[in-house]
């Protein structure tokens, strides 16, 4: 049985107005598949076909780790429309037959992997975007989407950050691995669509939560969800004051199907929702405050942080989404609403 809660999210998104019908017939090739972000476009794909009997979309899943995918698809067993192929992205890749869209999601996303596997970090966002647009340009294919990061606007002097805008990012630090790998990767599609005109388009993706995230992912708001899911006090690793822009899943999913299908070639569109901009001890309290019966606390216990996790050092990042809400894309779900649909989706 499919989790509720998910159930009722793909219900939601393919109502969106868009262009389903372009992936009708269509195969769909799509990197760290398992991932929480790239999952809910693959369920949305599968969900297409079995409420349109004549979209026979065909989904090849390419995955690290194969026991991490079939638990994560295990609803999806034993149907011919999804195809696991356990490869590394970071080397080279080929597929027999036709692909005609690409969702190159695969990337370590954690801070917990920058400081102790940064190369790791690196590899899935430079030599996995060139394998991909290399294959992109030998498929012809109809459209792709390169997930990368608000991470590369670096400390950006405006309050407000819009695709154009840029900041200081330090390469020979460490932690610029992310960062400085996706600003590559964003190149490297945009110089593919200049020069072979390769149909894609970048996701610059800020603070997404949502059903299916890991609870071991090291970042904070996956920390305090498995806090509130096992019954445990949240406890602060930091003066809690740094403040985010949290992004329900489902609403997000909407807006990287609505720029692979309505965005233009060779662009960057920022996906985050920045009508809710929370704090980290705000977040906090607002998850305790959701489950009173829990009996739960926020507790301010500055400590040291794990080793290899290295912090970002943005206190505040406001995306501005005026670019995508051009094609018609608006978040709507609440922190309150999505931080619930979240818990609840692990309780069930």
């Amino acid at each position: 049985m499919r989790n509720p809660v998910i159930e009722e999210d793909l219900k939601n998104i393919i109502t969106a107005q868009l262009p389903w019908q372009k992936f009708y017939g269509a195969t769909v090739l799509v990197t760290g598949a398992s991932g929480m972000l790239p999952a809910y476009m693959v369920e949305t794909l599968l969900y297409l076909n079995e409420k349109v009997p004549k979209a026979k979309i065909k989904v090849i899943a390419l995955v690290r780790n194969k026991a991490t995918a079939l638990k994560r698809f295990s609803f999806y067993r034993n149907r011919k429309d999804l195809r696991l192929v356990v490869a590394d992205v970071s080397k080279p890749f080929s597929v027999s037959g036709r692909v005609d869209y690409i969702i190159h999601a695969a990337s370590q996303a954690s801070p917990k992997f920058y400081g102790k596997d940064p190369v790791g970090t690196i590899l899935p966002n430079v030599f996995g975007t060139y394998y991909m647009l290399e294959l992109a340009r030998k498929k012809k294919i109809q459209g792709m989407v390169f997930f990368s990061s608000g991470e590369v606007y670096g400390r950006v002097a405006t309050r407000i950050v819009g695709e154009n805008d840029y900041g200081y990012l330090d390469p020979t630090q460490v932690r610029s691995c992310y960062a400085e790998s996706k600003r590559l990767g964003e190149t490297l599609c945009v110089s593919y669509f200049h020069q072979y005109r390769v149909p894609v388009k970048i996701l610059r993706i800020s603070h997404t939560y949502g059903p299916g995230m890991k609870l071991n992912d090291g970042r904070v708001f996956a920390d305090f969800v498995a806090d509130v899911v096992r019954g445990r006090n949240i406890v602060l690793n930091s003066d809690g004051k740094a403040i985010r822009p949290f992004c329900y899943l489902a609403d997000a999913t909407v807006g990287f199907f609505t720029v692979l299908l309505k965005g233009e070639s060779g662009q960057a569109y920022n996906i985050a929702n920045n009508k809710q901009e929370i704090s980290i001890l705000a977040l906090a309290n607002l998850l305790v405050d959701l489950f009173p019966e829990k009996h739960l606390d926020v507790l301010k216990e500055v400590k040291g942080v794990p080793v290899g996790y290295l912090r970002s050092k943005v206190p505040k990042s406001s995306p501005d989404i005026r670019k995508v809400q051009r094609l018609g894309w608006r978040p709507h779900t609440t922190a309150r609403e999505g931080f619930k649909r979240t818990i609840n989706s692990f309780l069930l």
